[in-house]
């Protein structure tokens, strides 16, 4: 049992769309804000997650007023929060806007897409994928808006790169289930680029991702997460992970700003807000099954999180 699994089990990943791209120097494309992106790839999303693994060659990756980060064979970097950014590799070249080539990488079928100058030439598989931005929050959150690790450091990389060609070489057949393919292995994947990037964190950092890897408060979080629907306390919580109330309360704040009640709360009502928006269940049977005594209390809650009550919520987005 582990908070990152339990996040990730609820979560899941809407859908992923992968293409190969052969770049020579000079080259540079512009991958515009995510949520730009969002309704060429999947419609309804609202987060979609990016990430380029440079599978050979060299390159360079830069945020918006932020300086260049080399990038070698081997090497994934990912923007969980689906920042503007640039990459390329070589000088005086104008970058291409990939929010307007993209349609027509699409319409041919995502075919391997050749961009540059005839110079030096880089393979990279670009990855783009949607998920609920309520709920990825939770653990995006405290993520840097750049994030690169190697795959090729150890011999267990090898079979997330395997995983990542067979998930183009997938996604381009379109045959049937191929897209329940390529989301599943989308979030091996994704979890394999997390669980790296906490390997190689500083100790001292904080965040969601920081506390989950803290013995005790990953364990509080994890029950938190298995078992939202329980009526918790500091006190029953602080016994199941062995420490004291005072002590588990200035963790959870070290960590994540805040008590674990509050944050227990906040995640039940981002559950609720995603069963109001994808299930025909009762406002009463989602009260209950995410923790609540009473309708009231519920709806009450509710409203403060998101401004209205919960059946006005559901109606507003078409349910």
């Amino acid at each position: 049992m582990d908070a990152l699994s339990e996040v990730l089990r609820i979560i899941s990943l809407d859908s992923a769309i992968y293409f190969n791209a052969e770049m020579s120097e000079p080259w540079c494309f512009l991958s515009p804000q995510a949520d730009t992106l969002a309704p060429v790839f999947v419609h309804g999303a609202r987060h979609v997650i990016i990430f380029h693994f440079l599978d050979e060659g060299r390159a360079f990756v830069r945020l918006e007023d932020g300086e260049r980060v080399w990038l070698k064979a081997g090497d994934i970097v990912s923007f969980p929060h689906g920042h503007s950014h640039w990459l390329g590799s070589g000088q005086d070249v104008t970058p291409v806007n990939v929010g307007e080539t993209l349609p027509q990488v699409l319409q041919n079928g995502l075919e391997l897409v050749r961009i540059g100058g005839g110079g030096a030439r880089s393979r990279l598989i670009c990855g783009f994928i949607a998920c609920d931005p309520q709920l990825c929050q939770t653990f995006l959150g405290g993520l840097p808006p750049l994030l690169k690790v190697n795959i090729r450091d150890d011999g267990s990389g090898q079979w997330l790169e395997n995983s990542l060609q067979f998930s183009v070489t997938e996604a381009a057949r379109h045959q049937a289930g191929s897209g329940a393919v390529v989301t599943k292995l989308s979030e091996v994947a994704f979890a394999e680029t997390i669980r790296r990037h906490l390997r190689q964190s500083p100790q001292e950092e904080t965040g969601w991702l920081a506390a989950a890897r803290d013995v005790e408060v990953g364990k509080a979080l994890a029950l938190l997460h298995q078992r939202h629907s329980h009526p918790w306390t500091v006190a029953e919580l602080a016994r199941e992970v062995g420490m004291s109330r005072t002590v588990l309360a200035e963790r959870f704040r070290q960590f994540l700003g805040e008590p674990p009640i509050a944050y227990l709360t906040r995640w039940r009502l981002r559950l609720s807000a995603r069963a109001l928006e994808t299930t025909s269940h009762s406002v009463a049977q989602i009260a209950a099954e995410t923790g609540y005594e009473s309708e009231a209390a519920f709806n009450r809650a509710f409203k403060r999180a998101h401004g209205v009550p919960p059946a006005r919520y559901r109606k507003e987005r078409g349910r």
